[in-house]
């Protein structure tokens, strides 16, 4: 197939002149007199190369260098004018043209500059081909990763998939939890119908019944109409409960009832609705453990506990932070002329460090990273405690002598600490504390309980 160039000039002998120049060279070559009609050609039709004047009446060169970029981003662009100055030059360059060159000009420079310009458009769209393609291969609705961990995840992802057996998600905080419940419902027969999450953590107790089952009118202060709950709204499809053990205990119980009978009221109501919703759930806490402390129901964990996927953190899983990197390059930032987007020293910086946060704060990282420059991650815009290597507030310096030590009993030490200190912080208002510690007031509450440290005054 022949390499199709537009060359828009308003001069017709300069149109005249690269049109035969390029025909000579084997190229299929369209001419438009103005920029207008130049962005009604590619509205049409695909170019891999525009070769334009800057000076022209109506709509100019710089313009439609820009409306070119918006319209077909692969397609290089060559710049020519009469009258070269070194700041639109620059400009040119900034807004995306190949290069730039003045008139008068020599045959031989405009054929080495179209040759060179179409090699280059040529090799990135190879390059974003090839990374499409390792994307398609190692990724799974949505979910990237290349580790061992992670391929055995998607296989079983495929696995429960066609089922309505009820799945339970466990993993660390932004390790992609929802992503994990999304592919289960897209891959299953249910994906055409609503795919409904919810974060248990974040509804009220008060609310918590209304909000899943739904309420008739005047049935409570402020239900002023009648309203559908989640399992209504998930109908036919999949119900996605996000940190489940910090549901309360009445609402276990309703809940409960709910899986086994498959039936529920609204409140206030008294007419019995039959719900077909397929359970998902996640947790960012040990299940088991809650089982154990009475905070959770046996009977629930087991109803909802299936099939148990475990998520890995990602500093178990450093060989995919390339891929994720490159991601979240493409969703934050521009591709760099080199294609390059992040430097080698960063990237041994990022999978050096261990992501206490997880996907969630790599993400965040990056996108910061591109604020600071849009076109390249390097170590002069990654986060100081990337930089170092150390989590925020964690000494990189760990020792453990030759007796060995006790984790568990000093991780709920250092746990304490902080608890308390927040509490400090906001003069003993819980729930402050629990969002500078990053967590829900539900979530707050029961570790105080756990450390016995509940009596604090609000």
């Amino acid at each position: 197939m022949q390499i199709k160039i537009l060359v828009v000039d308003d001069e017709l002998s300069m149109r005249e002149f690269l049109t035969i120049l390029l025909e000579r060279e084997g190229y299929c070559v369209e001419a438009a007199e103005n920029a207008e009609v130049a962005l009604q050609y590619l509205e049409n039709d695909r170019y891999e190369l525009v070769i334009s004047d800057v000076n022209m009446p109506g709509l100019d060169g710089m313009a439609l260098l820009e409306r070119i970029k918006k319209i077909s981003p692969e397609t290089a662009v060559l710049m020519i004018t009469a009258y070269t100055t070194a700041e639109q030059a620059v400009e040119a360059m900034k807004l995306g043209a190949y290069d730039y060159i003045a008139k008068p000009f020599r045959v031989e420079e405009v054929k080495v500059l179209v040759k060179n310009a179409l090699e280059k458009s040529s090799l990135q769209k190879e390059n974003r081909r090839l990374k499409l393609e390792v994307q398609e291969r190692f990724s799974f609705c949505g979910i990237i990763g290349t580790s061992p961990k992670m391929k055995e995840i998607f296989a079983l992802i495929q696995k429960v998939a066609p089922s309505n057996s009820s799945v339970v998600i466990l993993g660390e905080s932004g390790t992609g939890k929802e992503l994990v419940a999304r592919a289960i419902h897209n891959s299953s027969p249910r994906s055409k119908k609503a795919f409904v999450a919810v974060n248990c953590g974040a509804i009220p107790e008060s609310l918590m019944e209304s909000e899943l089952f739904g309420h008739k009118k005047g049935s409570f202060t402020g239900a002023v109409v009648d309203r559908a709950g989640l399992f209504e709204q998930a109908e036919g499809g999949t119900l996605f409960l996000d940190e489940i053990g910090e549901l309360p205990l009445l609402m276990q119980t309703k809940l409960l009832r709910v899986l086994q009978e498959r039936e529920f009221r609204r409140v206030g109501g008294t007419q019995v609705q039959k719900t077909d919703v397929r359970i998902l759930t996640a947790s960012n806490r040990d299940l088991q453990n809650q089982v154990k402390d009475g905070s959770f129901r046996e009977d629930l964990f087991y109803r909802i506990n299936v099939v148990q996927i475990n998520l890995p953190p990602l500093r178990e899983r450093i060989e995919d932070i390339p891929a994720l990197v490159d991601c979240f390059f493409r969703k934050y930032g521009t591709a760099s002329s080199s294609g390059e987007v992040i430097t080698p020293g960063a990237l041994k910086m990022l999978m050096n460090y261990q992501f206490p946060g997880n996907i969630r704060e790599l993400e965040n990282v990056v996108e910061r990273s591109l604020i600071l420059d849009s076109s390249l991650i390097s170590e002069s815009n990654l986060p100081k405690q990337v930089c170092s290597g150390a989590a925020p507030g964690v000494s990189s310096e760990v020792t453990i002598p030759d007796e060995g030590i006790a984790l568990e009993p000093l991780l709920d030490e250092l746990e304490k600490q902080y608890l308390l200190k927040a509490l400090e912080k906001t003069g003993g208002a819980k729930k402050k504390a629990g969002e500078l510690l990053g967590m829900s007031f539900r979530s707050f509450r029961y570790r105080l309980a756990k450390f016995g440290l509940d009596s604090a005054e609000e």
